[in-house]
């Protein structure tokens, strides 16, 4: 009698659960995700532009996909793809600890059924899910020795700052030899936002913003306490309109008793994971019961904005986790409940994922002609038919001039963009000189189309770094090739 595989048919139940809106026609429009069809391949995109490189090689990529096929359907396929390479790497890692079938899709479960991902997706950090889904991936390719695995599951990590930093913490803890070479391929793809990060001057953290990004409760507790219980179930996202309704009804507790449940097989997890989950967790807390500390460390630290968002470290906690409940020989069916019910509701609250319709201007985009626009009444932020807050598709279908500024609950927490303020300043006295030397090509202000003698900006730093970037998995796959045909005559001459 031939025995059935549950897990490829339990990970295609959650990922068609979790991903089913996806599947609806329009573009990708929900918080922090904006995905249009044919996106501008501008320098803003290529993380060349007004601000940190907070989603590159991401944006280049989608805009260099959509000159061949919709960038929105491109984005969706790259999370399909995670999904399952997610689901692949828990029963890697599953296999690792001699699992059972249902300790298996329990493993499968957390890995992509789990707080984080879901309020990341209602967040729009699609990117960061598919990081996260790939984590489990590159540590049991990692432990398991199979490192063109792992370099190629890392590369595809690093579409955002975030998700590469994390790809490459769990590859280097999990590494069986060859750290330096991991280390480099990680500092390769991690080259198109840590050059212009270098060569950006500012982008300080304030106090404000570190304040803002902290972890917060979901619904009781409240307080400290809540924040901790929270992000012990993996959860805590800052923003109180992407957590799902189940979250706040106490739900959240059903993670602190996972969490004590995945406590009893700390002994069967690898060290490695039992670091990245520790310095994870240690780290999202951080802010919740060290605030000064976090705060000072932000602010003085260079770079260290990155992790203002503190909750997202919890993701580092995803492999130890998978691998905890792969251990269980007994009580599997109660973990695999559990699993479930961290977010029970997580096919309605993913709901708003559904695409939309996005019209923009394809007049002004077309007279623009790949030049700088300086919007004098736009607003980096707008508002779907629904009232669900977006970021404005003007500054993803043209070349903009960015301001970056960012108000949280009617406090400043990121000040704009030095070259935003100094346009704004020339347009307000008529100095059409000046905004030519600033590189503003175009102004729009209240309808009114005035162009100036700016050129497009060079896109040739981006480029080039985009086009590295791209290199990384041809230059793995003729690694893994060319060892295969090393071996092959070994084999053959015992």
């Amino acid at each position: 009698m031939t025995r059935i595989r549950w897990s490829p048919l339990w990970a295609g139940l959650l990922i068609v659960a979790l991903l089913w809106p996806l599947a609806l026609p329009g573009e990708l429009a929900l918080r922090d995700m904006l995905v249009p069809d044919s996106p501008a391949l501008s320098v803003g995109a290529l993380g060349t532009g007004d601000l940190p490189a907070r989603n590159a090689p991401q944006d280049g990529f989608l805009a260099l996909a959509g000159t061949v096929l919709p960038a929105s359907w491109v984005a969706r396929l790259m999370l399909l793809g995670a999904a399952v390479a997610g689901a692949w790497g828990a029963v890697l890692l599953a296999r690792t600890r001699q699992a059972g079938q249902v300790a298996t899709l329990a493993a499968v479960t957390l890995t992509l059924w789990n707080p984080a991902v879901v309020e990341r997706l209602l967040q729009g950090h699609w990117s960061l899910v598919i990081a996260a889904w790939l984590l489990p991936l590159i540590a049991a390719a990692g432990l398991t020795g199979r490192t063109y695995l792992q370099w190629g599951a890392v590369w595809a990590a690093c579409l955002t700052p975030t998700g590469g930093l994390f790809a490459l913490f769990t590859a280097l803890a999990t590494a069986r030899g060859r750290h330096l070479p991991t280390a480099l391929l990680g500092l390769v793809c991690c080259l198109p936002w840590l050059v212009p990060g270098l060569l950006l001057a500012g982008g300080e953290t304030g106090a404000a913003s570190v304040a803002a990004f902290a972890p917060r409760a979901e619904g009781w507790p409240g307080g400290s306490a809540g924040a901790v219980v929270s992000v012990l179930g993996l959860g805590g996202i800052w923003n109180a309109d992407a957590v799902p309704q189940s979250r706040t009804l106490g739900f959240a507790l059903v993670g602190v008793v996972l969490f004590i449940l995945l406590l009893t097989r700390v002994r069967h997890v690898p060290v490695p994971l039992l670091v990245l989950a520790g310095v994870g967790l240690g780290g999202a807390l951080l802010p919740v019961l060290l605030p000064t500390l976090w705060t000072a460390a932000l602010t003085s630290l260079p770079g260290a904005g990155l992790l203002r968002d503190a909750s997202k470290l919890t993701l580092l906690a995803v492999p130890a986790w998978v691998a905890a409940a792969a251990s269980f020989h007994r009580w599997t069916g109660l973990l695999l409940a559990l699993a479930l019910l961290q977010v029970p509701d997580a096919p309605r609250a993913l709901a708003p994922l559904a695409p939309q319709e996005i019209p923009v201007d394809e007049a002004l985009v077309e007279r623009a002609a790949g030049r700088d626009v300086l919007l004098v009444d736009g607003t980096p932020l707008t508002l779907r038919p629904d009232g669900t807050v977006i970021v404005e598709p003007l500054t993803k279908v043209l070349s903009t001039v960015e301001s970056g500024a960012l108000v949280v609950d009617g406090v400043l927490v990121d000040p704009p963009s030095p070259r935003w303020t100094a346009a704004m300043s020339a347009w307000e006295d008529h100095d059409l000189g000046r905004l030519a030397e600033l590189g503003v090509g175009v102004v729009v202000d209240d309808g009114q189309i005035t162009e100036t003698t700016a050129p497009p900006r060079s896109r040739a730093l981006g480029l080039s770094l985009l086009a590295v970037w791209l290199t990384v998995p041809l230059l793995v796959a003729g690694l893994r090739l060319r060892r295969g045909r090393a071996a092959a005559p070994r084999n053959a001459h015992p």
